[in-house]
């Protein structure tokens, strides 16, 4: 009778012990059917220049621009690119523009200026591939609704580097991805 005793109040005993487990589990995954609340949005990115000396030479094609739950977008377009090509960005007081040094007005809280390394001209034929035109908004490129982009504008293309300012809500983390032909900046929505 005791033996029995013992084995009632072992199994009694596992039994709470898987309970409380599944317990656990629930609190750790959400109720079943609910989906996890995303997790924190990355911000070690930091806000200190960032840069690459690789040598360009093909033209700049295109530049768009996308969101995403952590960070906004802007991608540089160099089709025909086989390798690394070089960049310098940075956060500036002012924009000014390359070659003149006029200074073209960036609307937003802090001003991230763009330099790559590739014109936005063809350099056998001087035939513009870009259409970015001194002190004005990028082309095809539309920002409203965006989080942290405010503004948008085409410096130059001078010396076979092409400037681009973007105008953002505050002096924010960010980080520069080569991937391909495609340079990627990204601009975190928070600190």
């Amino acid at each position: 009778m005791r033996r029995l005793g013992t084995a009632a109040a072992v199994i009694v005993l596992a039994g709470a012990g898987l309970a409380s487990t599944a317990g656990v589990a629930t609190a750790a995954t959400g109720p079943a059917g609910k989906a996890r609340p995303a997790a924190a949005c990355s911000t070690v990115w930091g806000s200190a220049d960032k840069s690459a000396t690789d040598p360009g030479g093909k033209p700049l094609k295109n530049i768009k621009t996308s969101q995403s739950a952590c960070y906004d977008r802007m991608v540089f377009d160099v089709s025909g690119a086989t390798g690394k090509f070089g960049y310098h960005v940075g956060y500036v007081d002012a924009f000014h523009q390359d070659g003149s040094g006029d200074r073209i007005q960036v609307n937003g809280g802090a001003i991230l200026q763009v330099y790559v390394s590739a014109p936005s001209y063809d350099p056998a034929t001087g035939k513009p591939s870009y259409a970015g035109k001194a002190g004005k908004a990028l082309p095809g490129v539309n920002i409203a609704g965006y989080k942290t982009f405010k503004d948008t504008k085409f410096g130059a293309s001078f010396e076979g580097q092409t400037q681009v300012a973007l105008g953002v809500r505050a002096k924010l983390p960010f980080r520069v991805i080569q991937s391909g032909h495609e340079l990627i900046v990204d601009v975190a929505h928070t600190w």
